[in-house]
């Protein structure tokens, strides 16, 4: 089905964050949006507000009339959807259109110059700088992000005039095989996904299929030293960068008072003084990746300065909730071990005279199953940890692998507790904080606004 011919567009597991900012853009396309979403959230709460028809209950009565003319009506879903769910099962006896959420984006990123973020870890927060110097610059851009910007209070960013389109390129079932990017960011390679791929080597290849893909003339910007061999067509430029080398680099770097500047290294034009609007350490490289794209597609060296000093940052990325004296709070979606890493010595620098505590949900059996002492390792960096029940997302138990596993693993002098993710917000009215951190991508972050609210009133802020 091309653009011209939707009309309609019904989404299976809107809530998604990914799947939201798609149906917003249908939505302010002019078309009915409506979808399916197993939990009612804040997210959906939202999307109703806005326009968007959504029911819980996995009926087929439900669906709405105008999203049951199978010739102009798009069906799109979330591989996290069981193939068994009986309106999926409906729409694909009845002859309708059904493409899963990355085929939306591929079908997008032809239509469009897409500018794709793609790796393990980093592509969000790297996408939403991007889309944000973009967006404020005379470039600007249409977006589709893997996070709630804090900027714009959205995960989608709509433009009238500008050929270029942001998209996080998520490596999930090889989501981004769809997607032609006119130019590529990849951040990481770090094995993930394992209960998809099986091994290492097929996380690598998926990679390197993924920069075949790219369009001649446009560039591939990849971090330095990754595993991943890239294979790019004739015509495509390739860049390196990262914190200290490479085609894209930092010099100058300064970190004092809480504050973060450097000067941006490019062979384009070397920009100084930039200053991050959100100023944690790793914002330093995931800021290069984001600056050498739009620098790249034409911003000037105003406007990637202006861009990083007002880049406020994603919910659930280094997204504090409390700042004082007394007390930091804040929450992060780190759910890799290498994410944890790097989100835990940020934290550790900028905080090196405070105790640290990590509350962390480990999400999906099998990744832990996975990575159990690499989680280990990493919240060892911190000083008090706690961690909470495996979130299942779509997976099953498996015998023998809980949070334990990780708990056992931690290094001697690291303080440490296991508790039930239910007992969470009752931890947190009983024991003190210098710094606490909420880590992990599952659903203790549902209970950070109330954390919050218990914190503020304990240390009367």
């Amino acid at each position: 089905m091309e653009l011209q011919e939707i009309k309609s567009v019904y989404f299976i597991g809107v809530g998604g964050i990914g799947m939201s900012a798609i149906a917003r853009y249908f939505l302010k396309k002019g078309m009915v949006v409506a979808g399916y979403d197993k939990t009612p959230s804040a997210l959906t709460r939202n999307l109703e507000k806005e326009g968007v028809l959504v029911h819980y209950e996995e009926n087929i009565e439900e669906i709405p009339h105008a999203c049951r003319n199978k010739c102009h009506t798009l069906v799109v879903y979330t591989p996290a959807v069981p193939k068994e769910h009986q309106e999926l099962v409906w729409f694909r006896e009845n002859g309708f259109d059904v493409e899963k959420r990355a085929q939306v984006l591929g079908m997008l990123s032809r239509s469009q110059k897409a500018l794709c973020f793609a790796g393990t870890h980093g592509k969000t927060t790297t996408s939403a700088m991007c889309a944000h110097i973009m967006h404020q610059s005379h470039i600007d851009c249409n977006a589709f992000l893997g996070g709630i910007s804090q900027n714009y209070g959205t995960n989608y960013i709509l433009s009238d005039q500008s050929p270029f389109v942001v998209i996080e390129a998520d490596e999930f079932d090889r989501s981004f095989h769809w997607l032609r990017p006119w130019m590529t960011v990849i951040t990481s390679t770090d094995p993930d996904h394992l209960d998809i791929y099986g091994t290492k080597e097929a996380y690598l290849e998926s990679f390197r299929h993924y920069t075949t893909l790219i369009q001649p003339g446009g560039a591939l910007i990849i971090h330095k030293n990754l595993e991943v061999v890239p294979d790019v067509a004739d015509g495509v430029k390739v860049f390196e960068y990262s914190q200290d080398e490479g085609d894209f680099h930092a010099e100058n770097i300064l970190i004092e008072d809480g504050e973060i500047s450097f000067d941006f290294v490019s062979p384009i034009e070397r920009v100084s003084g930039i200053r991050l609007g959100q100023p944690v350490t790793i914002n330093i490289e995931n800021g290069i990746a984001a600056m050498a794209m739009a620098q790249l597609n034409g911003c000037s060296a105003e406007e990637l300065s202006y861009g990083m000093q007002t880049y406020h940052g994603v919910e659930r990325r280094f997204d504090f909730k409390i700042k004082s004296d007394r007390i930091v709070f804040l929450s992060d979606y780190a759910h890799h071990p290498k994410e944890i890493y790097q989100s835990a010595r940020s934290i550790r620098e900028l905080y090196r005279n405070r105790r640290i505590t990590v509350m962390f949900q480990p999400h999906l059996f099998t990744r832990t199953r996975d990575f159990y002492r690499d989680f280990a390792d990493s919240l060892s960096l911190l000083d008090h940890v706690v961690l909470t029940d495996i979130y299942p997302a779509r997976e099953e138990p498996i015998p023998g692998i809980t949070s334990k596993i990780i708990y056992d693993n931690l290094q001697p002098g690291v303080e440490k507790e296991l508790i039930h993710t239910a007992d969470a917000l009752q931890y947190v009215k009983e024991h003190d904080f210098e710094v606490l951190v909420v880590l992990g991508a599952g659903d203790l972050d549902n209970q950070v606004p109330e954390m919050a609210k218990i914190l503020r009133k304990k240390y009367n802020i």
